[in-house]
């Protein structure tokens, strides 16, 4: 065996992704929003792109902009002339304040927290439980419940006090912030004894009691139900709230919570003395309550999608259109591209970087273009594999896999999954993400493959159309399918339901 160093050739293949196609894939992934942002970039950065100015206008559009630019002058209201000469220049005041117009203004809104500080303020409390009540606030999540047990937020509220007294221990005066309830000169809670170095200077530490009694302040506030520990305590605020404490809701509630959740209503009816029919009216008055209560304050903000295509119905064909009219449109340069042509006045490293500029502009033009043309021959292979959904509905959507999108376009698979990540469209059946029209197949007996998401909105169906005195068990639901030629198993069925959120049918049985 030699040792050493050596040299020797050979050949070999190996794939290496261009640093260009890597940005064109990402291009494939962007949403439309994201896009316009990217290529804003591009053209601060690459000055052989520009904007492509719109096309020139028709003699008809011209005469049409003119005469709707006279008409708003005509309409204008001379406010210098109203100045010097007041409102005696035809026309009365509510005439000119109606032609204002005041852009809406963007205002802050307030939250749970907010609306629940707000309450404790108006109510009559010492500084000592108001820093109680905001370590309950602090705990308090947006669906409304108290996130933490008494004796986290005592633990917590307890910590800061004696932190508070060791500081001001320290500084020699009392600090700042609340003042710790300074008339209360002896605790009732083992910790704070005389025996506690810090017992004659520091004030007491919050005991249990405070801490029930804090909590039950909390859960008067508004909305009812807030405070609350779990579902249970949180529906007895609101009976409470609404007198309702003598009522059969409330005692299967108080009493018999689990059965009532896991519907035993003969078992509460022979519990309660009463006919299953009654316990199910009683258990019916639970609906008027809400179990989330501060959900209707939360700080969700509506999201907004702008589609990246369009599908509309056209002479009885579905034709597909990019909704890209916000997006810049691009074109190389032209006073660039002749400073491009006049080489001689170069000098290497002038060419190379103007070089560059420029193929890197032409690439992306390119690269935008095959973007859009990769995305419309993906929606349009979707409308025409889907027509019966567009025409029908959601039950006749057929099956789809990337895999078979790209055998037909002619594209690999990762290419087709870029293309719907993310993006949108706005059809006759609303606003849709690209995903939705993929889902697993489920055989027939007529050889014809069914889409999993038409399944589910078939079962979702048959449950609503079910007699709620014989509610329909899973095995039947699949012999219902079997009808139909579908061919799914029982579990696929409790799989599905529990995915719409359907009781098992025990549970959904009336009397």
């Amino acid at each position: 065996m030699r040792t050493g160093l050596s040299q020797h050739t050979s050949m070999r293949q190996e794939l290496r992704v261009n640093p260009r196609l890597y940005q064109a894939m990402d291009m494939l992934y962007m949403p439309m929003m994201d896009l316009q942002q990217h290529l804003k970039q591009e053209l601060l950065a690459n000055p052989f792109l520009e904007l492509l100015e719109p096309e020139e206008e028709t003699p008809e559009q011209a005469d049409a902009v003119q005469e709707k630019e006279q008409k708003e002058k005509a309409e204008e209201v001379d406010w210098e002339e109203i100045l010097l000469n007041g409102f005696e220049v035809g026309g009365t005041r509510e005439q000119y304040e109606a032609l204002e117009y005041n852009e809406p203004v963007t205002v802050e809104t307030r939250n749970l927290i907010d609306r629940l500080r707000e309450q404790l303020q108006m109510l009559t409390l010492t500084p000592r439980q108001l820093l109680l009540a905001e370590e309950f606030l602090g705990n308090i999540n947006e669906e409304g419940y108290l996130a933490a047990s008494l004796e986290e937020i005592l633990g917590s509220v307890n910590q800061l006090v004696s932190g508070h007294a060791n500081r001001s221990a320290d500084d020699g005066d009392a600090g700042e912030g609340y003042d710790l309830d300074e008339e209360a000169s002896v605790s009732t809670d083992a910790s704070a004894s005389p025996t506690s170095p810090s017992s004659s200077s520091s004030p007491p530490l919050y005991t249990m009691e405070e801490a029930e009694e804090m909590l039950a302040t909390v859960q008067r506030l508004e909305p009812s139900g807030t405070g609350a520990r779990d579902l249970r305590e949180c529906l007895l605020i609101q009976l409470v709230e609404l007198a309702d404490t003598s009522s059969l809701t409330y005692r299967l509630v108080f009493e018999a919570f689990p059965d009532l959740i896991a519907h035993r209503w003969n078992d509460l009816a022979k519990r309660f003395s009463v006919e299953p029919a009654a316990v199910q009216a009683a258990a019916d008055q639970l609906s008027r309550l809400d179990p989330k209560p501060g959900l209707k304050y939360s700080e969700q903000s509506d999201g907004y999608i702008i589609p990246d295509l369009i599908v509309e119905k056209i002479g009885g064909r579905y034709h597909v259109f990019l909704n890209d009219t916000g997006m810049p449109r691009l074109r190389l340069s032209r006073s660039y591209q002749e400073i491009a042509r006049d080489k001689k006045k170069m000098t290497p490293e002038n060419r190379e970087f103007i070089a560059a500029k420029m193929n890197s502009a032409n690439w992306m033009i390119q690269a935008i273009e095959q973007r859009r043309q990769t995305m419309l021959k993906v929606m349009n292979f979707i409308v025409d594999r889907q027509r019966d959904f567009f025409e029908k509905g959601i039950e006749y959507l057929k099956p789809l896999t990337l895999r078979e999108v790209a055998e037909v376009i002619n594209m690999h698979e990762s290419t087709v999954s870029r293309v719907t990540n993310e993006k949108y469209v706005q059809t006759p059946r609303g606003v849709l993400p690209l995903k939705f029209f993929f889902s697993s197949a489920l055989s027939t007996s007529s050889g014809e493959d069914a889409s999993a998401r038409s399944i589910r909105a078939k079962l979702e169906k048959m449950v609503s159309e079910e007699n709620s005195a014989k509610p329909l068990t899973d095995q039947q639901i699949v012999h219902l399918f079997q009808e139909q030629g579908i061919q799914i198993a029982r579990r696929t069925v409790a799989k599905y339901r529990d995915q719409l959120g359907i009781l098992p049918a025990r549970m959904r049985k009336r009397v």
